[in-house]
């Protein structure tokens, strides 16, 4: 899944993109550069974010998701909003990827319902702004046990919504009210999320935890734009853990990899 970040602050590449056409050459190489979906966003949610208005974010993506559906592109629909859902599916979206997993607004699941789309679910526990300070999971089994059951009740909320289970995915939510040590636990404890039954979309490309993991000497993480082999590293990684996809801003970097263990595995199955 490649990232198209319409937003003027996204943490890696907030500015780059965030004209319509720049947008659209930017997926457009993603797609021939090996991207299975395009994943297009018009809200920034790296820790300390402000959200835009609805009509911002509606005027940042439907034009690029119109675009890139109209190539033959499987597009996904980055939001939160029932509004921004509507009518990205409208302009060609299959897939609605919300971070939120229908808690900032229960509305998008009836929308997504009714669409025909694929629902990600992510693990969330509030807004950019305050999500930091949610991140304290002291329940028996710590982070693993509170994203499997907080994860279940999402997904519970979208079967009764009338989405069908063959198209629901779920997300761990690498980054959103966790800690890098946070991060790793659910890395390493992907068999469990896997039992919940759905496929599962993992996003940790170039995140904090990687950076905080690659420190100089000086002990400063290492900056977003450095930390691109560690991303790789984790694609494979993820690749090998059986999830359904991997959001990713350096598509050829990913697809490379994941060549490179195909062929592996066709020898070793």
């Amino acid at each position: 899944m490649g990232i198209v970040n319409v937003t003027p602050d996204s943490f890696s590449d907030g500015g780059l993109f965030v004209e319509t056409a720049a947008a659209v050459a930017h997926g457009r190489r993603l797609l021939a550069e090996g991207a299975d979906i395009l994943d297009v966003g018009g809200e920034s949610t790296r820790p300390g974010a402000t959200r835009p208005l609805v009509e911002e974010e509606l005027a940042r993506v439907v034009p690029v998701v119109e675009a890139l559906a109209g190539d033959g592109a499987v597009v996904s629909v980055d939001t939160m909003r029932s509004e921004v859902a509507r009518a990205a599916v409208a302009a060609g979206a299959a897939v609605v990827n919300d971070v939120s997993g229908g808690l900032a607004d229960p509305a998008i699941l009836d929308v997504v319902a009714e669409s025909g789309a694929t629902y990600v679910a992510m693990h969330w526990r509030g807004h950019a702004d305050r999500m930091q300070d949610l991140a304290s999971y002291d329940e028996p089994g710590g982070v693993v046990a509170a994203v499997v059951r907080e994860l279940s009740e999402r997904a519970s909320a979208a079967l009764a919504a009338g989405i069908p289970a063959d198209r629901l995915v779920l997300d761990p939510g690498l980054g959103f009210a966790k800690t890098a040590d946070h991060n790793w636990a659910l890395v390493a404890g992907l068999d469990r999320l896997h039992a919940l039954g759905h496929p599962l979309l993992v996003g940790g490309s170039r995140k904090s935890f990687l950076g905080s993991l690659l420190r100089g000497a000086d002990g400063s993480p290492r900056a977003v734009g450095e930390r691109e082999s560690a991303s790789t590293a984790l694609t494979l990684l993820l690749a090998q853990r059986g999830v359904w996809a991997i959001r990713v801003h350096d598509v050829r970097a990913s697809a490379d990899a994941l060549a490179v263990l195909e062929r592996l595995e066709q020898e070793h199955p």
